[in-house]
């Protein structure tokens, strides 16, 4: 069974082709920088390897560059789209009615779209993502994957707010938690890797960035909430902040609704800080000198300390922090400053082995330490090919 994987970010779209169940990945790619002049276009197979950089100026046009690829005569994978049996799409938001992996209609995609206040730089992308595919790979089923599923087992303490009940039971306002998808799937290898069920962080660093608490392979807590923007510093996004801020910025700054959530999931984060909302520009321009850009990183990483220590109290000691995603898995800088001053909890650090890259999962701790500390690969695409196809096979 030939399934396309979509997984579209708030700035990016990783795809696979994956013959399930061999999970074979036939080809591969991303688009990142999306919005830019320089977006990156990567592409490949067993036989051959395309990287561009070239204007995608919105997730449409990237979908469609991609399908173009998948088909093109010389170097394409597929001779017609009839090939593809299913697409899986990761979709952030599945609210409250949402928990397991679902067949797309257009109920379905309605509720989607109603969310789109929830996760406005995702939602959209991930519609957009579907409709797409719809088109392209017509007679293919259309699956989507939420974010929201893994972390439903968190417990009542951690996911309500203290509000009044009735904007729980009437109006489903909790915390539903996002990247399920990568935080499931690397705690997953790193719970095989340690060959035991146990207290693991893991921390997610990408454009957008969340971490979480996981006991015996469950999320009992997390850093994102009702919507996708609290909790780290993002690319963009703000992370946590004092609601008064709002407040403030609408009464007494005159500010409407609309521009403070702008403000707030579009213009905050390391990009309110320093102009840039890559982090590759900023730790080069912050080695060059730029206070902006260093304050940004120490800000960034001394968030990340306080929910470690946060989650290090709630699951009563830790075998593991694990580092994932785009960051997590290629900054050396970020994991090294993290881990800085955490002895304590049992972090001591092995700067040769952090400064290695490596596609496998790896430990980059002392022999000493008491707490693992691991880069694990994620392979959201091959967590949503399994839960496409486990859905469809039964």
């Amino acid at each position: 069974m030939k399934i396309v994987i979509i997984n579209s970010g708030s700035s990016s779209i990783k795809y696979q082709l994956i013959d399930m169940p061999s999970s074979e990945v036939i080809c591969s790619g991303m688009i990142d920088r999306i919005g830019l002049e320089t977006s990156n276009l990567t592409y490949k197979t067993a036989k051959d390897s395309i990287e561009e950089i070239l204007p995608i100026p919105n997730h449409k046009i990237g979908l469609e560059k991609i399908s173009q690829l998948l088909l093109n005569e010389s170097f394409g994978v597929i001779k017609s789209t009839q090939e593809i049996e299913a697409v899986g799409h990761r979709v952030v938001h599945g609210g409250a009615d949402f928990s397991n992996t679902v067949l797309i209609t257009e109920e379905v995609k309605e509720k989607i779209k109603q969310l789109f206040e929830l996760a406005p730089l995702h939602n959209p992308a991930n519609l957009e993502g579907i409709i797409v595919a719809e088109e392209v790979f017509s007679a293919a089923k259309q699956i989507a994957v939420f974010d929201t599923a893994f972390h439903q087992t968190m417990p009542d303490v951690a996911y309500r707010y203290a509000i009044p009940n009735y904007l729980l039971t009437e109006n489903k306002i909790r915390s539903y938690g996002f990247h399920g998808t990568s935080h499931k799937y690397v705690s997953e290898k790193a719970i095989g890797f340690l060959e035991k069920s146990s207290k693991i962080i893991t921390v997610h660093l990408g454009n957008g960035c969340s971490i979480t608490a996981v006991k015996d392979g469950k999320s009992i807590d997390h850093s994102m909430g009702f919507g996708p923007m609290n909790g780290l510093i993002m690319g963009t996004r703000s992370g946590d902040i004092d609601q008064s801020v709002i407040f403030y910025m609408v009464n007494t700054l005159g500010y409407q609704l609309s521009e403070v959530n702008t403000v707030l999931q579009k213009q905050s984060g390391m990009l309110g800080l320093t102009g840039y909302s890559d982090l590759r520009d900023i730790q080069a321009n912050a080695e060059k000198g730029d206070v902006n850009c260093q304050l940004a990183l120490d800000m960034n990483v001394y968030r990340i300390k306080k929910y470690i220590g946060s989650y290090a109290a709630v699951l009563n000691g830790i075998d593991a922090v694990v580092f994932t995603a785009g960051i997590g898995e290629n900054s050396a800088y970020i994991r090294k400053s993290v881990c800085t001053g955490m002895e304590f909890l049992g972090l001591e650090l092995n700067h040769a082995k952090n400064e290695i890259r490596s596609p496998q999962i790896r430990e980059i701790n002392t022999e000493s330490s008491k707490t693992k500390i691991l880069v694990v690969p994620t392979n959201e695409e091959l967590e949503i090919a399994n839960q496409v196809y486990d859905l469809i096979a039964k």
